[in-house]
């Protein structure tokens, strides 16, 4: 097996709604963004599947050693492989992966999180400069598109808190702002026991609008001259918005349940999307 078939197979066994809007993309940009993604799914991984927190430590740590051998010239594992001939040609820099591993590595070291302005700099760091590298391997002409980028992957990343509540919860975590729960009187037992209580309902229609003005932002911040060829984040947002749509239309059930679109909605959204940008 290749080093990009590494990718490609790690990409499409992930189920991720990303996978559909890669598809759409030349072979080149659609190597290098599968490259970035296979990178990201690995230490997240790494992070999320030991059992031990030092196991979990170790591996990010040979991650980091991992990425320095990367842009040293002398990559070992199948992803860096992958990602080697594609650092230059995309603006894929050290600086950038290291803010992903330094996000992954914020979930070893807290579960909870004070306020949103905490949470975004979480957000930013696994999901907001992911975007502005896919930005990057998309194609711009405009710099505000790496605006847009950002403030698209923090969507993305508020949709996916939305949608794992329980799931991260029965991993003992909680990404809801503390503040936010309080407002709405929520407390951690209420979420760690799956109670969907009244004020559950509130707080989840609270963080459901703010990722909406999120995506409204990021739309907001796309220039013109760039909306063609950023249609894969556009492909992105569709899913995702439609995915957020349909756990309010639910009643944000997310304690006990993960919403997901069928594949063959994200493959016609993804159509959509394409021939309509």
């Amino acid at each position: 097996m290749t080093p990009d078939e590494y990718c490609q197979n790690k990409s499409a066994q992930s189920g991720s709604s990303f996978y559909y809007a890669f598809l759409f993309l030349p072979k080149e940009r659609r190597r290098a963004i599968t490259a970035l993604y296979a990178f990201c799914r690995e230490v997240d991984d790494a992070v999320d599947e030991p059992a031990e927190a030092s196991v979990a430590q170790a591996k990010l740590a040979w991650w980091r050693n991992e990425v320095a051998q990367l842009y040293a010239g002398n990559p070992q594992h199948p992803v860096t492989r992958a990602l080697a001939p594609l650092i230059s040609p995309f603006d894929i820099t050290r600086a950038r992966l290291e803010d992903i591993m330094d996000g992954m590595e914020m979930d070893l070291l807290q579960s909870r999180y004070l306020d949103y302005a905490n949470l975004k700099v979480y957000c930013h760091r696994v999901a907001g400069v992911v975007g502005i590298l896919a930005a990057g391997i998309f194609g711009y002409k405009n710099t505000r598109t790496l605006e847009y980028a950002a403030k698209l992957g923090l969507a993305f990343q508020l949709t996916n808190i939305i949608r794992d509540v329980g799931e991260d919860a029965r991993k003992n975590r909680i990404y809801l702002p503390m503040e936010d729960m309080k407002q709405f009187n929520v407390t951690a037992a209420d979420i760690l026991n799956a109670r969907q209580t009244e004020g559950f309902g509130r707080l989840m229609a609270f963080q459901g609008a703010r990722a909406q003005r999120c995506y409204d932002e990021a739309m907001a911040l796309l220039p013109q001259e760039d909306r063609r060829t950023q249609r894969t984040g556009l492909i992105m947002a569709a899913i995702y918005r439609t995915l957020l749509d349909e756990i309010a239309a639910d009643g944000y059930q997310v304690l006990k349940q993960r919403t997901a679109l069928p594949p063959l909605r994200k493959l016609w959204l993804a159509w959509k999307t394409w021939i309509s940008n």
